[in-house]
Protein backbone atom coordinates (compact mmCIF):
# COMPACT_ATOMS: atom_id res chain seq x y z
CA UNK A 1 0.00 0.00 0.00
CA UNK A 2 1.66 3.20 -1.38
CA UNK A 3 0.67 6.21 0.65
CA UNK A 4 1.18 9.50 -0.39
CA UNK A 5 2.46 11.49 3.19
CA UNK A 6 3.16 15.15 3.99
CA UNK A 7 5.21 15.69 6.75
CA UNK A 8 4.93 19.23 8.54
CA UNK A 9 8.30 20.03 9.87
CA UNK A 10 10.72 22.30 11.31
CA UNK A 11 12.48 22.41 7.71
CA UNK A 12 14.68 19.52 6.90
CA UNK A 13 17.34 21.59 6.19
CA UNK A 14 17.53 22.23 9.62
CA UNK A 15 17.50 19.05 11.66
CA UNK A 16 20.36 16.73 12.94
CA UNK A 17 19.42 13.33 11.59
CA UNK A 18 21.30 11.00 14.30
CA UNK A 19 18.43 12.05 17.01
CA UNK A 20 15.62 13.16 14.74
CA UNK A 21 12.79 11.51 14.83
CA UNK A 22 10.98 13.02 12.19
CA UNK A 23 13.61 11.94 10.10
CA UNK A 24 13.72 8.26 10.99
CA UNK A 25 9.82 7.86 10.63
CA UNK A 26 10.20 9.55 7.25
CA UNK A 27 13.10 6.67 6.24
CA UNK A 28 10.86 4.35 7.34
CA UNK A 29 7.56 5.56 5.29
CA UNK A 30 10.35 5.56 2.03
CA UNK A 31 11.70 2.04 2.26
CA UNK A 32 8.07 0.92 2.97
CA UNK A 33 7.58 2.77 -0.50
CA UNK A 34 5.42 5.57 0.71
CA UNK A 35 6.27 9.30 -1.68
CA UNK A 36 6.98 11.63 0.94
CA UNK A 37 6.41 15.28 0.73
CA UNK A 38 7.52 18.25 3.28
CA UNK A 39 6.12 21.70 4.14
CA UNK A 40 7.18 24.15 6.80
CA UNK A 41 3.85 25.18 9.02
CA UNK A 42 4.24 28.57 7.23
CA UNK A 43 3.52 27.43 4.42
CA UNK A 44 -0.08 25.90 5.35
CA UNK A 45 -3.45 27.64 4.05
CA UNK A 46 -7.17 27.75 4.28
CA UNK A 47 -9.16 28.86 1.75
CA UNK A 48 -13.10 28.59 1.54
CA UNK A 49 -12.76 25.56 3.70
CA UNK A 50 -9.61 23.82 1.95
CA UNK A 51 -6.44 23.31 3.90
CA UNK A 52 -3.37 23.50 0.92
CA UNK A 53 0.32 23.86 1.46
CA UNK A 54 2.94 24.46 -1.12
CA UNK A 55 4.52 20.58 -0.47
CA UNK A 56 7.47 19.87 -2.47
CA UNK A 57 9.18 16.18 -2.89
CA UNK A 58 11.03 14.61 -0.88
CA UNK A 59 14.23 11.97 -0.47
CA UNK A 60 15.97 11.27 2.35
CA UNK A 61 19.17 9.51 2.98
CA UNK A 62 20.85 8.54 6.09
CA UNK A 63 24.31 10.74 5.59
CA UNK A 64 25.11 13.60 7.51
CA UNK A 65 25.82 16.58 5.25
CA UNK A 66 23.61 15.41 2.73
CA UNK A 67 20.22 14.03 3.98
CA UNK A 68 17.75 15.38 1.72
CA UNK A 69 16.44 16.03 -1.69
CA UNK A 70 13.66 18.72 -2.14
CA UNK A 71 11.60 18.81 -5.74
CA UNK A 72 9.78 21.86 -6.82
CA UNK A 73 7.12 23.08 -4.60
CA UNK A 74 3.43 22.84 -5.15
CA UNK A 75 0.33 24.57 -4.00
CA UNK A 76 -2.17 20.96 -2.92
CA UNK A 77 -4.53 20.64 -1.28
CA UNK A 78 -4.09 18.14 1.88
CA UNK A 79 -6.57 16.35 1.27
CA UNK A 80 -5.38 14.53 -1.49
CA UNK A 81 -2.97 12.67 0.64
CA UNK A 82 -2.74 9.67 2.64
CA UNK A 83 -0.94 10.45 5.83
CA UNK A 84 0.06 13.86 7.05
CA UNK A 85 2.43 13.76 9.70
CA UNK A 86 2.40 16.45 12.66
CA UNK A 87 5.79 17.07 13.54
CA UNK A 88 7.15 20.38 13.97
CA UNK A 89 8.72 21.29 17.73
CA UNK A 90 6.87 23.40 19.92
CA UNK A 91 6.66 26.38 21.27
CA UNK A 92 3.22 25.21 21.52
CA UNK A 93 2.12 28.83 20.67
CA UNK A 94 -0.94 30.57 19.23
CA UNK A 95 0.92 29.32 15.93
CA UNK A 96 0.97 25.83 16.64
CA UNK A 97 -3.01 25.81 17.76
CA UNK A 98 -3.71 27.53 14.23
CA UNK A 99 -1.82 24.71 12.37
CA UNK A 100 -4.22 22.39 14.71
CA UNK A 101 -7.84 24.17 13.45
CA UNK A 102 -6.25 24.02 10.02
CA UNK A 103 -5.50 20.55 9.66
CA UNK A 104 -8.73 19.66 11.78
CA UNK A 105 -10.51 20.38 8.13
CA UNK A 106 -8.74 17.03 6.61
CA UNK A 107 -8.83 14.63 9.55
CA UNK A 108 -9.70 12.31 9.63
CA UNK A 109 -10.36 11.37 5.72
CA UNK A 110 -6.80 12.10 5.83
CA UNK A 111 -5.10 10.47 8.74
CA UNK A 112 -3.38 13.54 10.88
CA UNK A 113 -0.65 12.20 12.94
CA UNK A 114 -1.33 13.05 16.10
CA UNK A 115 -4.75 13.76 15.97
CA UNK A 116 -4.59 17.82 15.66
CA UNK A 117 -7.76 18.32 17.93
CA UNK A 118 -6.52 15.94 20.47
CA UNK A 119 -2.88 17.26 20.62
CA UNK A 120 -4.61 20.97 20.35
CA UNK A 121 -6.47 19.97 24.11
CA UNK A 122 -3.16 18.06 25.81
CA UNK A 123 -0.58 20.52 26.20
CA UNK A 124 2.40 18.40 27.53
CA UNK A 125 2.76 19.90 30.85
CA UNK A 126 -1.23 20.22 31.40
CA UNK A 127 -2.63 17.25 29.90
CA UNK A 128 -0.45 15.09 32.52
CA UNK A 129 -2.51 16.64 35.45
CA UNK A 130 -5.21 14.42 34.50
CA UNK A 131 -2.99 11.89 36.27
CA UNK A 132 -2.44 13.37 39.35
CA UNK A 133 -1.75 10.44 41.56
CA UNK A 134 1.15 9.54 39.35
CA UNK A 135 2.99 12.75 39.46
CA UNK A 136 4.88 14.75 41.73
CA UNK A 137 3.46 17.49 43.51
CA UNK A 138 2.53 20.27 41.07
CA UNK A 139 1.31 23.72 40.56
CA UNK A 140 0.62 26.02 37.76
CA UNK A 141 0.07 29.52 38.72
CA UNK A 142 0.86 32.80 37.64
CA UNK A 143 0.78 33.60 40.83
CA UNK A 144 4.05 34.50 43.04
CA UNK A 145 2.85 34.11 46.59
CA UNK A 146 1.64 30.62 45.33
CA UNK A 147 5.16 30.05 44.12
CA UNK A 148 6.99 31.08 47.33
CA UNK A 149 4.22 28.66 49.11
CA UNK A 150 4.93 25.77 47.23
CA UNK A 151 9.01 26.52 47.31
CA UNK A 152 8.47 26.87 51.00
CA UNK A 153 6.06 23.58 51.70
CA UNK A 154 8.48 20.83 49.39
CA UNK A 155 12.15 23.67 49.72
CA UNK A 156 13.75 22.05 46.48
CA UNK A 157 11.93 22.77 43.45
CA UNK A 158 11.42 23.18 39.38
CA UNK A 159 10.62 26.15 38.05
CA UNK A 160 9.58 25.89 34.35
CA UNK A 161 7.32 27.91 31.15
CA UNK A 162 4.04 25.73 30.80
CA UNK A 163 4.64 25.88 27.30
CA UNK A 164 8.25 25.48 26.58
CA UNK A 165 10.50 22.49 25.01
CA UNK A 166 13.37 21.16 25.11
CA UNK A 167 14.53 22.34 28.57
CA UNK A 168 14.38 25.94 27.81
CA UNK A 169 14.19 27.69 30.82
CA UNK A 170 13.98 25.05 33.78
CA UNK A 171 15.14 25.98 36.70
CA UNK A 172 16.25 24.29 39.94
CA UNK A 173 15.62 26.23 42.90
CA UNK A 174 16.96 25.48 46.32
CA UNK A 175 14.74 26.34 49.80
CA UNK A 176 18.27 29.34 50.48
CA UNK A 177 18.57 30.18 46.95
CA UNK A 178 18.04 33.78 46.98
CA UNK A 179 16.61 34.41 42.73
CA UNK A 180 13.26 33.16 42.80
CA UNK A 181 11.98 36.72 42.71
CA UNK A 182 14.32 37.32 39.73
CA UNK A 183 13.16 34.34 37.59
CA UNK A 184 9.78 35.37 38.54
CA UNK A 185 9.77 38.52 37.24
CA UNK A 186 11.84 37.52 33.97
CA UNK A 187 8.94 34.81 33.40
CA UNK A 188 5.99 37.51 33.27
CA UNK A 189 8.58 39.84 31.12
CA UNK A 190 8.72 36.91 28.39
CA UNK A 191 5.70 35.31 28.70
CA UNK A 192 2.05 35.98 29.47
CA UNK A 193 1.21 32.27 30.70
CA UNK A 194 1.57 30.82 33.85
CA UNK A 195 4.61 28.80 35.51
CA UNK A 196 4.89 25.21 36.04
CA UNK A 197 6.47 24.39 39.30
CA UNK A 198 6.97 20.68 40.47
CA UNK A 199 8.91 19.32 43.69
CA UNK A 200 12.28 18.70 42.73
CA UNK A 201 12.77 14.91 42.30
CA UNK A 202 16.64 14.38 43.39
CA UNK A 203 16.16 11.26 41.16
CA UNK A 204 16.88 13.08 38.62
CA UNK A 205 20.48 12.57 38.52
CA UNK A 206 20.26 8.91 38.06
CA UNK A 207 18.21 10.23 34.69
CA UNK A 208 14.99 11.22 33.63
CA UNK A 209 13.58 8.40 31.56
CA UNK A 210 12.05 8.67 27.78
CA UNK A 211 9.28 5.85 27.47
CA UNK A 212 7.50 5.40 24.14
CA UNK A 213 4.37 4.93 23.59
CA UNK A 214 2.59 3.86 20.07
CA UNK A 215 -1.10 3.42 20.01
CA UNK A 216 -1.41 3.40 24.01
CA UNK A 217 0.78 0.78 24.25
CA UNK A 218 4.95 0.13 25.17
CA UNK A 219 7.40 0.58 22.86
CA UNK A 220 10.42 1.90 23.73
CA UNK A 221 12.61 3.00 26.70
CA UNK A 222 15.57 5.10 27.32
CA UNK A 223 17.49 6.95 30.11
CA UNK A 224 18.58 9.93 29.96
CA UNK A 225 21.61 11.20 32.22
CA UNK A 226 22.09 15.06 32.90
CA UNK A 227 25.45 16.04 33.13
CA UNK A 228 27.28 16.90 36.01
CA UNK A 229 27.06 21.07 35.53
CA UNK A 230 23.16 20.78 34.04
CA UNK A 231 20.00 20.08 36.33
CA UNK A 232 18.44 19.11 33.26
CA UNK A 233 19.10 15.49 30.98
CA UNK A 234 17.74 17.21 27.45
CA UNK A 235 20.08 15.45 25.12
CA UNK A 236 20.73 18.63 22.60
CA UNK A 237 21.83 20.23 26.05
CA UNK A 238 24.66 17.60 27.31
CA UNK A 239 22.10 14.57 28.27
CA UNK A 240 23.87 11.64 27.75
CA UNK A 241 21.38 8.68 26.72
CA UNK A 242 21.64 5.25 27.71
CA UNK A 243 20.08 1.83 28.19
CA UNK A 244 17.15 0.99 30.29
CA UNK A 245 14.54 -1.43 30.99
CA UNK A 246 11.17 -0.36 32.84
CA UNK A 247 10.24 -1.26 36.53
CA UNK A 248 7.28 -1.89 37.65
CA UNK A 249 5.86 1.12 38.23
CA UNK A 250 6.93 2.77 35.22
CA UNK A 251 4.59 -0.61 33.96
CA UNK A 252 1.49 0.47 35.61
CA UNK A 253 1.82 4.00 34.60
CA UNK A 254 2.14 2.91 30.76
CA UNK A 255 -1.19 0.57 31.62
CA UNK A 256 -2.50 3.83 33.19
CA UNK A 257 -2.23 6.44 30.74
CA UNK A 258 -2.62 4.13 27.18
CA UNK A 259 -5.99 3.78 27.01
CA UNK A 260 -6.53 7.05 27.05
CA UNK A 261 -3.87 7.77 24.27
CA UNK A 262 -5.80 5.55 22.05
CA UNK A 263 -9.13 6.95 22.73
CA UNK A 264 -7.49 10.50 21.99
CA UNK A 265 -6.16 9.33 18.65
CA UNK A 266 -2.35 9.89 19.73
CA UNK A 267 -0.56 6.87 17.95
CA UNK A 268 2.82 8.26 19.12
CA UNK A 269 3.81 9.87 22.21
CA UNK A 270 6.40 10.29 24.74
CA UNK A 271 6.16 10.40 28.50
CA UNK A 272 8.70 11.55 30.86
CA UNK A 273 9.44 9.60 34.37
CA UNK A 274 11.84 10.54 37.20
CA UNK A 275 11.90 8.12 39.71
CA UNK A 276 8.94 6.68 39.46
CA UNK A 277 7.02 9.69 38.85
CA UNK A 278 5.11 10.80 35.56
CA UNK A 279 6.35 14.19 34.79
CA UNK A 280 5.31 15.06 31.12
CA UNK A 281 2.93 13.47 28.64
CA UNK A 282 5.04 14.58 24.92
CA UNK A 283 2.38 14.87 22.29
CA UNK A 284 3.65 17.27 19.89
CA UNK A 285 6.81 16.28 18.15
CA UNK A 286 7.65 13.59 20.82
CA UNK A 287 11.83 12.47 19.77
CA UNK A 288 13.61 9.60 21.17
CA UNK A 289 13.22 6.59 18.81
CA UNK A 290 16.61 6.84 17.60
CA UNK A 291 18.50 6.36 20.68
CA UNK A 292 16.23 2.92 21.27
CA UNK A 293 17.29 1.74 18.24
CA UNK A 294 20.99 2.94 18.48
CA UNK A 295 20.82 0.44 21.89
CA UNK A 296 19.65 -2.13 19.84
CA UNK A 297 15.88 -1.78 20.96
CA UNK A 298 12.82 -1.89 19.35
CA UNK A 299 12.31 -0.46 16.03
CA UNK A 300 9.78 2.01 16.87
CA UNK A 301 9.30 3.64 13.77
CA UNK A 302 8.54 0.13 12.04
CA UNK A 303 5.81 -0.35 14.63
CA UNK A 304 4.21 3.42 13.95
CA UNK A 305 4.04 2.49 10.47
CA UNK A 306 2.70 -0.73 11.21
CA UNK A 307 -0.43 1.09 13.20
CA UNK A 308 -0.45 4.10 10.70
CA UNK A 309 -1.04 1.29 7.64
CA UNK A 310 -3.98 -0.71 9.79
CA UNK A 311 -5.55 2.82 10.77
CA UNK A 312 -5.74 3.85 6.94
CA UNK A 313 -6.26 0.27 5.59
CA UNK A 314 -9.55 0.31 7.68
CA UNK A 315 -10.68 3.95 7.18
CA UNK A 316 -10.07 4.89 10.43
CA UNK A 317 -8.86 8.46 11.70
Amino acid sequence: MGLNVAIQMDHVSSITIKGDTTFALGLEAQRRGHALFHYTPDRLSLRDGRATARIEPLELRDEAGKHFTLGAPERTDLASMGVILLRQDPPFDMAYITATHILDRVHPKTLVVNDPASVRNAPEKIFVTEFPDLMPETLITKDPQEVAAFRAEFGEIVLKPLYGNGGAGVFHLTREDRNLTSFLEVFERLSREPFIVQRYLSDVRKGDKRIILIDGAFAGAINRVPAETDARSNMHVGGRAEPTELTEREREICERIGPELKRQGLILVGIDVIGGYLTEINVTSPTGIREVARFGGTDIAALFWDSVEDKVAAGRG
